[in-house]
């Protein structure tokens, strides 16, 4: 049986990204800090097992067009864009990238392949399911992992709960999905951040 997921990280007041995110400053004022628990060079064990777990290799992904960059509207003009990292992106499986603009596939270094998809959601998340040999994950942003929950297509949700406050920015749940039931399966703490697996109640 193939699991679809998400892991994200989380500021105490709800936010996945601060605000004003650009080329330059990608996940938007303050967005950073949620992330110094993975990326630092001195991990601490707990998080240390948890970023294993959030790089662990997946059969394919989906994501949403903030994710892939910060370039709107149509291709034409922007397809020198090729996202955020690099000739060898980190997912090595199909990525499914939903936009309203077609656009060929995207061929990476390290198998990576980024797929365009115009359909939406239930489009991506079939070529997704079809293509890969494993678990989907949503690799984020925040709209994509909402769109996941409101359609009853996440199996299961890690949020990592980082002690900071951003004031603003891509909140991950919304007025919308208060009826999605969310219950911790798993919890452990590090002096960085709290990580907890939920399984999601349909």
């Amino acid at each position: 049986m193939t699991f679809t997921t998400a892991h994200l990280s989380v500021s105490l007041d709800g936010f996945v990204a601060g605000a004003d995110q650009s080329r330059e400053d990608p996940l938007g004022r303050g967005g950073f800090s949620l992330h110094h628990w993975h990326i630092d060079d001195d991990l601490h064990p707990v998080d240390r097992a948890w970023t294993e777990r959030l790089l662990r290799p997946r059969g394919a992904y989906v994501m949403g067009r903030n994710m892939f960059g910060p370039v709107r509207g149509p291709w034409e003009s922007q397809e020198e864009w090729r996202g955020w990292w690099g000739d060898e992106p980190p997912y090595h499986a199909p990525v499914f990238v939903l936009t309203h603009h077609a656009r060929p596939p995207l061929e990476m270094e390290g198998g990576t392949t980024f797929h365009f998809v115009t359909g939406g959601l239930p489009q991506a998340l079939a070529a997704a399911r079809a293509a890969g040999d494993g678990d989907v994950d949503i690799a984020g942003g925040a709209s994509a992992v909402r769109q996941a929950l409101a359609a009853g297509e996440l199996d299961g949700l890690t949020l990592d709960h980082i002690p900071v406050a951003l004031g603003a920015g891509e909140p991950l749940l919304t007025p919308d999905l208060a009826d999605v039931g969310l219950e911790p399966v798993e919890v452990e703490a590090s002096p960085g951040a709290v990580h907890v697996r939920y399984r999601v109640r349909r």
